[in-house]
Order: C-alpha cells, then sequence, then structure tokens
C-alpha cells in the first residue's frame, strides 16, 4: 500500500451568512472565492486552488452551523504573515483569541482567530 504524504483532502468552513464570510475570507487572504451551489439547500465559495492541491470552503447548508469547539483548521498565511493577517482580521470584525505561538524546531508560528460568523480557525506562518 502507497504512503499517504497527508491526510486532509478537503475542508468546510461553515457560515450562517454566505456573503458575509466570503466578504471576510476575501479581504483577509485578498484573493477571490468561488461561489458554487449543490443542490437546493447548500451554497459554498471555495478558496482557490490548482490541480490537486489541498484546499476547502465556506459552506451555508442546514447542518453548517458555525461553532468554537470540535475540529480546528489551520489555514496558512502565505505570502501575508501571521501578523498582517492577525491585523486584518481585527479590522475585518473579527476577533484574535490565541495570540501567536512560535512553535519548536522551526516549524513556524500559529494563532487562532474568531471568524466574522463565530468559528475558530487557526492561521499558520511557516
Amino acid at each position: 500500500m502507497e504512503k499517504q504524504t497527508h491526510r486532509i483532502s478537503w475542508f468546510i468552513i461553515p457560515a450562517q451568512d454566505l456573503d458575509r464570510a466570503c466578504a471576510f475570507y476575501e479581504s483577509l487572504f485578498d484573493e477571490k472565492l468561488r461561489r458554487e451551489s449543490m443542490g437546493p439547500d447548500a451554497q459554498y465559495a471555495a478558496f482557490p486552488y490548482e490541480g490537486n492541491a489541498i484546499s476547502g470552503c465556506l459552506m451555508t447548508a442546514p447542518d453548517a452551523r458555525p461553532h468554537t469547539d470540535g475540529v480546528r483548521i489551520y489555514l496558512e498565511t502565505g505570502r501575508h504573515g501571521l501578523d498582517a493577517l492577525l491585523a486584518r482580521a481585527e479590522a475585518l470584525g473579527g476577533k484574535v483569541t490565541t495570540p501567536p505561538v512560535q512553535l519548536p524546531d522551526g516549524e513556524g508560528r500559529y494563532a487562532h482567530i474568531r471568524d466574522c460568523e463565530g468559528n475558530i480557525v487557526g492561521l499558520h506562518e511557516d
């Protein structure tokens, strides 16, 4: 059996108001999300990706409810850097819930934010 190089294939960040959530994340990362429908009751907006890259989406659906506990995802800060994204998140109405933490062995830093929908999301900087 071939060994996995990663375990995550897709993630969903629940949203009650997809327009509000899209505005928050599009402004946070300075990139456009792709909006789609999944049947009559579910709408989503996918983060940009190419080929087989790992990505995910914001989703509004009857069973997709924002929350502060449970599984936590970490989004890479990319070209923006952690400090800039934390400042931008607060300017967009989010809240820093865990300030930057240095990881051991040069594995970067992370922080947690509460987004505009009430989800706690991790941000990671290499």
